[in-house]
Order: C-alpha cells, then sequence, then structure tokens
C-alpha cells in the first residue's frame, strides 16, 4: 500500500465535502450572520456534529479496525460474528441515548450552552431545534460502523463521500427557505436528521460486497465484544480530543454574544486541513499498521509510522504558517457577505489565528493515538487526553473573562501541543516509536519550504491588498488565485527537495 495514494483517495472526496460545507457555511453567514438564529443552530448542530465527527473521523475505526481486523484474520466467519454483535449493541446504545436526550433536551442546551440560559428566546429556540438534529446521532454513528468495515478492506472512497450527503442536503434546504420564504434555522435542522438517513443507506449499499448484516435478535456478548466496548469509551474520549476542546470552548464561548457562532466559523477554516493532514492519513495507515503489528513485521510497523508523520508534517505545517499570516484575508473572502458584518470577520479571522497556532498539534495527535489504538492500547491516549482538556478548560476559565473568548482558541492550541509533547515522550520510553534520521532531515526540508512559501505569501496579500477588502465582491477570486500560487509553489519546492515523492510514501 502507497499512504500517499491512498490519502489522496481519502483526501479527494473530503475535500469535495469541506468545499461544498464551505458554500453551506457562506450561506448561513449571508443569512443568519451572527445572530441568535445562528446561535441557536450552532448550538444543536453542535451536539450531533461532534458526535459525527468523532465517530466518522476515525474515532469509532480506532477501536473497531483492530478487533475486526484480528478476527477476519483468523477467517471470514468469525469476522463477520463479530461485526454483527457489534452493530446489534450499537442499534440498542444509540437508540438509548437518542431516546434520553430528546426528553432531557432543555437539560442538555443548559449544559452545552449555559449562556443562553439568559435569553429564553434563544434557549427556547436552541432546544427546538436540538430535538430535530440529535437523530442524526443514530444515523451517522451507524454509518462510522458500515465506513468501518470498508476501510478494514483498504476501501476508502465511499467512507470519505458520504459527509457530502449532509453538505449538499443543508445547501439545499438554504436555498429552498430562501426562494420559498420559509424558516432557514428550522428546515436547516431538519435537513441535517434527514442527511444522516441517506448517508447510512448511501454506505449500507457500498458495503453489501463485503459485509451482510444477519437478521437475529439473539446478543452475545463474548470476550472479543466485551474488549471492544471496553476499547471504545476510551477511543472516543482519546481521538476526538481536539472536537472536546472545541465543544468545552462552545459552552464556555456561549456567556458572550456572538461568539458562538464566530468560533464556528473559525473552526470550519482550519479542519479542512485537519481532515486532509490528520484524520485521513489516521484512517487509511490504521488498518495497514494493526495487521502489522498483529503479525509481528516491526521493520514495517516503524516504518508507516515515520511516514505516517512525515506526510501528516508535509501537509499541516505549510497550512499553519498560512492561516496565521492570511487569517484576515481567508475569513473575509470565505464568509464577509451579506449579515456578516466586518467586525464579525475581524473575530471571527482572530480565532482562527490562535487555531492556526494549533493545527500541525491537531493532526499529530490523531496519528500518535493511532500508534497506541493499533496496539489495542487505548488507555494511555486516554489519560494523555484527559490532561488536554484539562488544561484546556483551565486555561479557558481562568482567562475568559480578562479577554474574552479569543482564549478558546489559544488555550486549544496550547493544551494539543501539550498532549503531542507527552505522546513523544511515552512513545519513545515504551519504545513504541523508532524514529528513523531521514525524519529529521526531511523534517528540515519541510520547514524551509514552508517558510519560503510563507514569505510568497506575504508578498502576495501585500500585492494584492486593495483587491481583497471587505467590500470587493470579487475577493474570494483573488485569494484563490493566491492560494492556488502558493500551494504550487510549495509542493514544486518541496519536490525539489525531495520531501514529496510518491514513492517515498511506501509502507512496506
Amino acid at each position: 500500500m502507497n499512504l500517499l495514494s491512498s490519502a489522496s483517495v481519502f483526501s479527494f472526496y473530503t475535500l469535495v465535502s469541506r468545499l461544498l460545507g464551505y458554500l453551506r457555511d457562506i450561506l448561513i453567514a449571508i443569512f443568519l450572520g451572527a445572530s441568535i438564529y445562528a446561535d441557536a443552530f450552532f448550538v444543536a448542530f453542535r451536539l450531533p456534529n461532534t458526535f459525527r465527527r468523532l465517530f466518522a473521523e476515525g474515532v469509532f475505526n480506532a477501536a473497531f479496525i483492530p478487533s475486526y481486523a484480528e478476527a477476519n484474520l483468523k477467517n471470514k466467519t468469525e469476522g463477520k460474528k463479530f461485526a454483527d454483535e457489534v452493530l446489534k449493541l450499537l442499534i440498542i446504545i444509540l437508540l438509548g441515548i437518542v431516546f434520553l436526550v430528546e426528553i432531557f433536551t432543555p437539560a442538555i442546551v443548559y449544559l452545552i450552552a449555559p449562556g443562553f440560559y439568559e435569553d429564553i428566546e434563544k434557549f427556547d429556540l436552541a432546544v427546538e431545534l436540538t430535538r430535530i438534529t440529535f437523530p442524526f446521532l443514530f444515523f451517522v454513528s451507524l454509518s462510522s460502523f458500515f465506513s468501518g468495515i470498508l476501510n478494514t478492506n483498504n476501501k476508502f472512497a465511499a467512507a470519505a463521500a458520504a459527509p457530502i450527503i449532509l453538505n449538499i442536503f443543508l445547501i439545499f434546504s438554504l436555498v429552498f427557505s430562501y426562494f420559498f420564504d420559509l424558516n432557514f434555522e428550522l428546515n436547516l435542522s431538519y435537513a441535517v436528521t434527514l442527511a444522516g438517513i441517506f448517508q447510512l443507506l448511501f454506505l449500507i449499499f457500498f458495503t453489501r460486497h463485503y459485509y451482510k448484516p444477519s437478521v437475529n435478535f439473539k446478543i452475545i456478548i463474548n470476550s472479543k465484544i466485551k474488549f471492544f466496548f471496553k476499547k471504545l469509551l476510551p477511543s472516543i474520549f482519546s481521538s476526538g480530543v481536539t472536537q472536546i476542546n472545541i465543544f468545552i470552548g462552545t459552552i464556555i464561548a456561549s456567556f458572550e454574544a456572538g461568539a458562538v457562532s464566530y468560533l464556528y466559523y473559525a473552526d470550519r477554516i482550519y479542519q479542512i486541513n485537519l481532515a486532509i493532514a490528520g484524520i485521513a492519513i489516521g484512517t487509511v495507515a490504521l488498518p495497514e499498521l494493526s495487521r502489522k503489528i498483529k503479525i509481528g513485521s516491526w521493520n514495517e510497523v516503524y516504518n508507516i509510522q515515520n511516514r505516517s508523520l512525515e506526510l501528516c508534517l508535509l501537509l499541516s505545517v505549510p497550512a499553519c504558517f498560512g492561516l496565521i499570516i492570511a487569517s484576515k484575508e481567508i475569513t473575509d473572502a470565505l464568509f464577509g457577505y451579506g449579515s456578516f458584518l466586518e467586525k464579525d470577520v475581524m473575530l471571527t479571522s482572530s480565532a482562527l489565528k490562535y487555531f492556526g497556532y494549533g493545527v500541525p498539534a491537531f493532526a499529530l495527535i490523531k496519528v500518535f493515538s493511532n500508534f497506541f489504538f493499533a496496539r489495542d492500547n487505548t488507555r494511555i491516549p486516554f489519560y494523555i487526553s484527559f490532561f488536554s482538556v484539562f488544561l484546556n478548560v483551565l486555561i479557558s476559565l481562568i482567562y475568559f473573562k480578562k479577554i474574552g473568548f479569543i482564549i478558546i482558541p489559544i488555550a486549544t492550541s496550547i493544551s494539543t501541543w501539550s498532549a503531542v509533547l507527552i505522546y513523544v515522550i511515552v512513545l519513545l520510553k515504551l519504545k513504541y516509536f523508532n524514529i528513523k534520521n531521514i525524519f529529521f532531515i526531511n523534517m528540515i526540508k519541510i520547514l524551509i519550504s514552508s517558510l519560503i512559501m510563507s514569505l510568497g505569501l506575504y508578498y502576495l496579500l501585500g500585492y494584492f491588498e486593495d483587491k481583497l477588502i471587505y467590500s470587493n465582491y470579487y475577493k474570494s477570486f483573488y485569494l484563490i488565485m493566491i492560494i492556488i500560487l502558493i500551494t504550487s509553489m510549495y509542493l514544486v519546492l518541496a519536490r525539489l527537495l525531495g520531501v514529496f515523492k510518491i514513492k517515498n510514501f511506501e509502507t512496506n
């Protein structure tokens, strides 16, 4: 398997999904801006969407793939039995969670957005919208199960393409509401749940060649099933630490008007790099890494680990520099229209800038945590993630009153870099990871390429400064042109320095 080729397939569909997601968010910004209606929808969408990211972006796979791959290595019948039992238990657990949340929605909304309680209109609207969107959790979590089946068989395209359905439904609901003068936030909420249903059907169709569920109501909880569910909760907390930190940030930000929306828009921008540099690489590497560990091919294990990290940094380091330098221009070009005012652009871009400092760390923890998950070790990543979340909450609470919501992206970046440092120390101490000398050489080459790219970006932003102002409706065209030029420059430099070659990322 070639890590770059497989990650490219996953990244392509993820990129299409994220671009459609940006179009969706641009429309939301135009029609709802940073109003109470936008805040209420984002809170209602935050809970099921956080679970979507947790399950769909590799967390479920982190627990499921090593166990399913091991069962499949013995024989296909064992693999199918294991998958059947996991599916039945998932359905029961998810139905229970959805049922409880639907009953206790006001309490849930109060927990995730306590600042809304002071505004009865906003709070009641958030409760109504959450009840509509939350069933999405059931469908998207089951979708992740079928994605795990596909990924174990090294089939990544359908699983990566499935989230496109959500964005298509949301875009359609916004356009439909505009032309027929309907309620934007209400139709958006219904579209979320409908998209979940179609996404599940889509993945069931593509999985039929590898797995067909057996319909029976007898539940067998053997040692393998117990071990899987024992791993699942720690892996959700561990691999989803960035999403958990953002989720906690939303809770704290709810006390400041508009802050929930600013964080949401900023989060949407930097997430595209996380999806490509962290989630894609982690997703495609985990099945192969698990298999190599099971059969004891340690040279190939260390090769996969080094190549995963190298590819992760190749994609995330330039993005870090780019977001820090061009945060205002990027935010303005994407969202600076209609109800999204110039003040909203400035506040959102400030959040994006500080998230930018953490972009390599957000991607690295996705890769590092897989080094443990592939060994069926979820305990250590759980402890590291718990420390990261604790540090994030501590910093946010101490400084929130002094500097406002901007502390949330700062705290998220600091706490995630702290987790990366701990991961490196523990991995080396346990001898789970063997860093090759070529990695350090390539790291220097990546930094050189990124610095030269950054100088080019800084020059082009200055040259086109008058074309990128808030009032220019063609600013997105100029930004896209700049991004294409700068990306091309970076890839050519990386190629000339020998770090961007397909053969470099062979895993065996």
